[in-house]
């Protein structure tokens, strides 16, 4: 539990309602708390009592909290219920829209807008500041004739700038994304009665049974196993906001029931390989990403792709690449010695059975490849493809879908052989 000021419980106060209210909030924000749990709740508080500061924590903790990513939303809802005195001042700035600009002026810690939209659910969102109850003097009205509809809007939209609601809305968005992949052809069979290959041994092992009668024919199929699923993404400074919203996506990918992929492996990279995989596997997604970026130690660090690559190459290669699809997130914007990402791109590109390079600045329009660790890895790429919003990842499922996809390859590639002409 973080170090909060003290709690004060007035004497005389409505604790067991407060205690209610304080429940209906975490059910809003995600928690499944039902009557019994608000009972259980406060009779725990009458028999702990309040001899120590965070008993009152810790005895609603016990009552509320039933899985580990609870944990972080809970103390969110606790801080801003009972800790912070100002909290609806401070929500209410965190909810209303950045007019000023597009940043917010303190970045929202995880889980605090859900926490705040819990909270605020059914009250009247006054500006701070404003008298309650008070008329404007004139009124503002907004033409939205020409705005983009909220779908739009939000499959253009960062994820670290929606609200809980977005997020959730943003969620079903990507649940009804599929990242489809084909069943590749084994060399070994099984039994299919459909099958198109004859099986010759249960066809004499069955007549041997039958007095060696042949009575019927026994067929076969080929076996069809799936592709493993591997992400290396890139969190160094030019890249971190972009990797957030990205690993956004790999966590509803990576808890999809029947995606179709054997397995999905994540790594992120900036100076040094982490291995996120068992991370990503945690059912919320704030819980997730919290966890993930508690291992990688790296964020917004410098960018060493060629030595990351070398890492993955000789300590995983061989337990994750099993005709695996690679995706590759990074801008590209290599700061290692020259001479090392060759050979390591070139030794992914073989290891994998596709290779796709997702690329931020691909985004901007006349983006060219100039820089040396883009030309560098762009002849040794399947597809080379943009992912910065939602339709961008849109895009990508149907990259997947289509083996011949090469993306902005070809083009980027002519642009590169004519440079290397000209030069």
């Amino acid at each position: 539990m973080a170090q909060l000021p003290a709690l004060d419980i007035p004497e005389h106060g409505k604790l067991a309602d407060n205690i209610t209210h304080f429940a209906r909030a975490l059910r809003k924000a995600g928690l499944p708390i039902g009557p019994g749990s608000v009972i259980d709740a406060i009779r725990a508080v009458e028999a702990a009592g309040f001899t120590e500061k965070a008993d009152f924590y810790w005895t609603l903790h016990a009552c509320f909290v039933r899985r580990p990513e609870h944990r972080l939303v809970f103390a969110q809802v606790f801080r801003l219920y009972w800790r912070d005195p100002r909290y609806i001042e401070h929500m209410m700035a965190m909810m209303l829209p950045a007019v000023r600009g597009a940043q917010e002026e303190r970045a929202a810690q995880a889980a605090e807008k859900r926490a705040a939209e819990a909270l605020l659910d059914g009250v009247d969102r006054e500006m701070p500041g404003r008298e309650p109850g008070a008329e404007d003097e004139a009124p503002v009205e907004i033409d939205a004739s020409m705005t983009t509809s909220a779908e739009e809007r939000l499959r253009a939209l960062d994820f670290e700038q929606m609200s809980a609601e977005e997020m959730a809305q943003a969620k079903r968005m990507i649940a009804r994304l599929r990242l489809p992949v084909r069943p590749l052809k084994s060399r070994r069979t099984q039994a299919d009665r459909h099958g198109r290959l004859p099986d010759w041994r249960a066809t004499f092992r069955q007549a041997l049974r039958q007095g060696g009668e042949l009575r019927d024919f026994s067929r076969k199929a080929r076996r069809a196993r799936w592709p493993n699923l591997v992400v290396l993404c890139d969190i160094s400074g030019s890249m971190s906001a972009y990797s957030r919203a990205v690993l956004h996506f790999l966590h509803a990918v990576s808890n999809h029931k029947g995606a179709g992929w054997a397995q999905v492996h994540a790594f992120t990279f900036g100076t040094r390989l982490t291995n996120i995989t068992r991370q990503l596997r945690a059912r919320d997604v704030d819980a997730a990403l919290a966890a993930a970026g508690a291992e990688a130690r790296d964020w917004e660090g410098g960018t060493r792709i060629g030595s990351s690559l070398h890492e993955f190459n000789r300590d995983w290669s061989r337990r994750v690449m099993s005709n695996a699809v690679v995706l590759l997130i990074t801008d590209g914007l290599d700061r290692d010695e020259e001479g090392i990402l060759g050979p390591e791109i070139e030794r992914l590109h073989l290891s994998a059975r596709r290779l796709i390079w997702i690329n931020p600045l691909l985004r901007w329009d006349g983006f060219a490849p100039r820089a040396r660790g883009i030309r560098t890895m762009l002849p040794h790429v399947d597809s080379f493809r943009a992912g910065h919003n939602i339709a961008a990842l849109e895009a990508l499922a149907e990259a997947l879908s289509d083996a011949a996809d090469s993306g902005e390859k070809a083009r980027l590639m002519a642009l590169l052989e004519t440079g290397a002409a000209a030069g």
